[in-house]
């Protein structure tokens, strides 16, 4: 084979592949890294998830699209959205509400067209209530008192299932339906890290984060959380 034949297959194999990788990652899949505690203990902070990027995306009433698996969020759905206040961030939360729904939080107790939320995941690590009154700011109010709100049609209310450390819809209002990249699938990798670890602070920084994860690799691995679905 001569030499420059060699090098345009290689080339072309490397290229298919790059397309490949940055076609599942747009339309299909997305890897996802928890940077926070909102979702414990459900999901834990350094825990890599898979989202799926299909499920939710736009189509046609067609045929074909009939037999693919397409459908709209639903409640209870894990899911990764463009952060509405700054649309650079991706979030994960659950999807509490769709559209039509009345939602009403009293004394931390969710309820949903008025039936109390069934969802066993949900913890309170905070034994405080905060009373309903205008007297305290709506940042702390709003954590055990919301609503009566109805979830706007092409919208989504989003909560964390670690209620009283979650930064979610009821501080800033409802996600675009526009803003959901996906479903949050399955576990691959869970590693035992700080929270923000994902967050820029410089190459030096950074290279002792990577040190630490290839010194500690087993040791600061999640071995039974490995595979494990979202739910």
């Amino acid at each position: 084979m001569k030499k420059g034949s060699w090098f345009r297959e290689y080339y072309e194999a490397i290229l298919v592949a790059v397309i490949f990788t940055l076609f599942v990652r747009t339309y299909v899949a997305q890897a996802f890294k928890i940077p926070t505690g909102s979702m414990e203990d459900n999901l834990l902070i350094g825990d890599h998830l898979f989202v799926n990027k299909f499920i939710y995306a736009p189509h046609w009433d067609r045929p074909l699209h009939s037999l693919l698996p397409y459908r709209e969020v639903q409640r209870g759905d894990v899911v990764v959205f463009k952060y509405p206040q700054d649309p650079r961030r991706d979030f994960i939360k659950r999807a509490v509400g769709v559209p039509g729904d009345e939602l009403k939080i009293s004394n931390k107790v969710l309820t949903i067209n008025g039936k109390e939320e069934v969802n066993p995941r949900v913890v309170h690590k905070d034994p405080q209530i905060y009373p309903d009154t205008p007297f305290l700011p709506a940042s702390l109010r709003s954590r055990d008192h919301f609503g009566p709100f109805v979830v706007p049609e092409q919208f989504v209310f989003c909560m964390g299932d670690n209620r009283d450390n979650s930064y979610d819809s009821r501080f800033w209002g409802p996600v675009p339906r526009s803003y959901l990249k996906g479903r949050a699938v399955i576990i691959y990798w869970s590693f035992e890290a700080e929270p923000n670890a994902h967050e820029w602070r410089g190459w030096a920084a950074r290279l002792k984060q990577l040190a630490g994860v290839a010194l500690r690799f087993f040791t600061g691995t999640r071995w039974d959380r490995t595979l494990t679905l979202v739910r």
